[in-house]
């Protein structure tokens, strides 16, 4: 199935793409597409229900992050190996776990704001895990048992924030709108291999990046059971893998940063496509 969250901002409904591509409303099933609404149970309520009985959703509503109330955004530093060699740093022996704030998501094609005092504004295609149901301590055989699906996702980064000021990274990585999630949220099911998806993204239609998740260091499996032996994941939080090469802070010889007026395409396999607009921060 492919889930989708459409309308305003903050008053998203549950939706379904059918078998022609248009949204269907699932509000009658569920209230939205966060929580105990992403657990087994609750998708196999969903995948039982005649989608041709379901409400069809007229026009071209505006698309919301695919996850609603993300209580935890996680995100896998430095998991392409030819991504931490353009980034100058050593191949991690165990993933590199940090968070992005959830007030940081956003739609697939909603714009992104410049925050105030930025100079080095990059991008990140990543592939997005979603959870569907507590987890704690997994072992890694069932470590994917816990997953709803997946969606794509941009890691918004900005690198003087990150990288040039004292601290952790986070505070490059949360500011608002620098976690589009979507256009869909693809149910476990449809992707037959998570470690075989090809990924791009381009700015102002020229190639920026290209690679695939089969050269991920930490793969889907091995990253949720890492991350549950650290902290309980509910269903609903989110995942970012981590970016193959490709980045702005990584070309040469010199580096090349996001501007206002800017537009970032990318997309995954079986993930769709998102575009996002670079605007200046309006107070």
């Amino acid at each position: 199935m492919k889930l989708v969250r459409f309308g305003p901002r903050g008053r998203e409904k549950p939706g379904i793409l059918d078998p022609k591509g248009r949204i269907r409303d699932l509000s009658a099933l569920i209230p939205d597409l966060a929580g105990e609404a992403l657990s087994p149970k609750s998708l196999a309520k969903i995948r039982k229900h005649p989608i041709e009985k379901l409400p069809l959703v007229p026009g071209n509503p505006r698309l919301g992050p695919c996850v609603g109330h993300v209580g935890n955004l996680i995100a896998i530093g430095l998991n392409y190996s030819d991504h931490a060699a353009e980034a100058g740093m050593p191949i991690p022996k165990e993933p590199i776990i940090f968070n992005k704030a959830p007030s940081c998501i956003c739609g697939p094609n909603d714009d992104t704001i410049i925050p105030k005092g930025s100079t080095k504004l990059d991008w990140e295609v990543e592939l997005a895990i979603v959870i569907g149901q507590r987890a704690s301590y997994l072992s890694k055989d069932k470590a994917l048992d816990v997953v709803a699906g997946y969606c794509l996702g941009n890691d918004v980064s900005e690198r003087v924030f990150q990288l040039e000021r004292a601290g952790q990274w986070t505070k490059g990585k949360g500011s608002e709108t620098f976690g589009p999630l979507g256009p869909w949220l693809v149910t476990k099911d449809e992707i037959r291999d998570p470690q075989n998806l090809s990924m791009w993204l381009d700015v102002n239609g020229e190639k920026r990046q290209r690679g695939n998740t089969k050269t991920m260091i930490f793969d889907c499996r091995y990253i949720v059971w890492c991350c549950s032996q650290y902290f309980v994941m509910e269903a609903g939080d989110v995942i970012l893998t981590g970016t193959p090469p490709g980045v702005g802070l990584g070309m040469k010889p010199k580096p090349k940063f996001l501007k206002a007026g800017d537009v970032v395409t990318l997309g995954i396999d079986g993930l769709g496509e998102q575009r996002q607009k670079v605007v200046k921060f309006k107070a």
